[in-house]
């Protein structure tokens, strides 16, 4: 994009401006409208989702077979929904803001077997793919016991075949560790911001990290050519896969049910705000449609992205999508935040968003790190940088008068969308910079 194209740009969209000059901001989405018309446009049905659901139900007999710590949980991978009233009271204090109603934390940070949020849709797609050979190989029908998946005949079978993803971390970590386990030949294809120790438990875990210099695209586009190469090689497409859409919308319904155990509703008087951090926008773009499937316009999701890869933001509110860049407005894309840091957005997802998406905020590397320090000594809840990125969304919503964001019986909700596996040493440090 030239200059003149730029200057273009800023002209019919001066929030751009201070979206160049890396300003934390929220943009409301003016193609924001009727919750069914959206859902029915997507091509994507309460059934599609309701499939997804069954299957996790079906492998929750495996799950908790091979990973232990999800035997309480009858192997049914979520998460705890846990009100932070003493962060509310801090966050108010520090951004001279009244917050109304309740806040709440969905700790995705705490999903068992990876640590995050990637965990709803990275195992679910492995988890399909294994069906499905399975499945064809005449080893399973759905209506069988699906603890089967631990015998030796299956671990033989995936063992000829290969799963690849590209990733900053977490979706690699997801993919990585529930492939391997399964017994699939698994390599992550991961950009040089992702953590050294992310690298490091994925090799332990018998899988082949492949690493480059560039960022999360280069990371992804190598990933894919090499996976087209190989007719057994299952390439999880963060950008494009709908099986990991639906894995994250099951959350969706899971969501509901914890609201409801916990007396909280969502209604036309109750109304939800929802901040979830962005990367390339799979992950958020499922849980959102998930949430749009239960509460119609009565939820209102926001995603968050750091200041300086604002890419979803750039890419909807020109409607460009992935044929723009946030390297196009000259911002590197450099931040703390690895599993957010993705210059250029999944179109899929952005127009899928387009008529259900209630808007966009961003927030700098520094104010994620001084939030995890904040949160960590208000409610002793650990969280890695980009789980942070949404804290801001109720101080957003209010200071900039979006209806119904002050109401009194509001409920907002962060999405925390991870940290459960950072080892307790780079924690340390994340705390100390936010300290700082």
């Amino acid at each position: 994009m030239n200059q003149n194209e730029i200057s273009e740009w800023i002209n019919k969209l001066p929030l751009l401006q201070q979206i160049i000059e890396k300003d934390e901001i929220l943009w409301v989405n003016p193609l924001n409208g009727h919750s069914a018309r959206g859902i029915e446009q997507s091509g994507i049905s309460v059934a599609d989702v309701k499939d997804a659901s069954d299957r996790l139900k079906r492998f929750a007999s495996y799950i908790q077979t091979v990973f232990p710590e999800t035997k309480q949980a009858d192997g049914i991978i979520e998460s705890p929904l846990t009100e932070i009233p003493e962060m509310k009271t801090a966050l108010a204090n520090k951004y001279a803001t009244d917050i109304p109603g309740t806040l709440l934390l969905k700790q995705d940070n705490a999903l068992p077997i990876s640590g995050s949020i990637k965990a709803r849709g990275g195992i679910y797609e492995v988890l399909k793919h294994a069906e499905t050979l399975a499945v064809q190989h005449g080893l399973i029908t759905p209506e069988d016991d699906y603890a089967r998946f631990a015998d030796p005949e299956f671990r033989n079978l995936f063992a000829k075949h290969k799963i690849a993803v590209g990733s900053t971390g977490n979706l690699g970590l997801s993919i990585g560790i529930m492939s391997a386990k399964l017994g699939f030949n698994v390599t992550v294809h991961m950009s040089a911001d992702a953590k050294q120790w992310k690298k490091d438990l994925l090799r332990e875990k018998g899988v082949t990290v492949v690493e480059y210099a560039d960022d999360y695209s280069k990371a992804v586009e190598e990933g894919r050519r090499q996976a087209e190469a190989d007719p057994l090689c299952h390439f999880v497409d963060d950008e494009n896969s709908l099986d990991l859409f639906l894995g994250y919308a099951v959350a969706g319904e899971r969501l509901a049910a914890q609201l409801k155990q916990q007396g909280r509703a969502v209604d036309n008087d109750h109304p939800l705000f929802v901040y979830l951090p962005c990367g390339v926008g799979g992950g958020p773009g499922g849980v959102a449609f998930g949430l749009k499937l239960q509460f119609g316009d009565n939820v209102h999701c926001f995603f968050a992205e750091p200041t300086k890869a604002p890419c979803m933001t750039i890419g909807m509110m020109t409607g460009l999508h992935d044929k723009v860049s946030v390297t196009d407005f000259g911002l590197d894309n450099h931040t703390a935040a690895d599993g957010l840091a993705v210059g250029t957005p999944s179109a899929f997802v952005g127009k899928k968003m387009e008529p259900l998406l209630a808007g966009c905020h961003t927030i700098s590397d520094d104010t994620m790190f001084e939030l995890l320090t904040m949160i960590a000594d208000t409610e002793d809840i650990r969280l890695e940088p980009s789980a942070l990125a949404g804290m801001t969304g109720p101080v957003q919503t209010i200071r900039n008068e979006v209806p119904m964001a002050n109401s009194s019986s509001v409920t907002h909700l962060v999405w925390a969308t991870g940290g459960g596996m950072v080892p307790e040493t780079e924690m340390d440090i994340y705390y100390g910079i936010g300290r700082k």
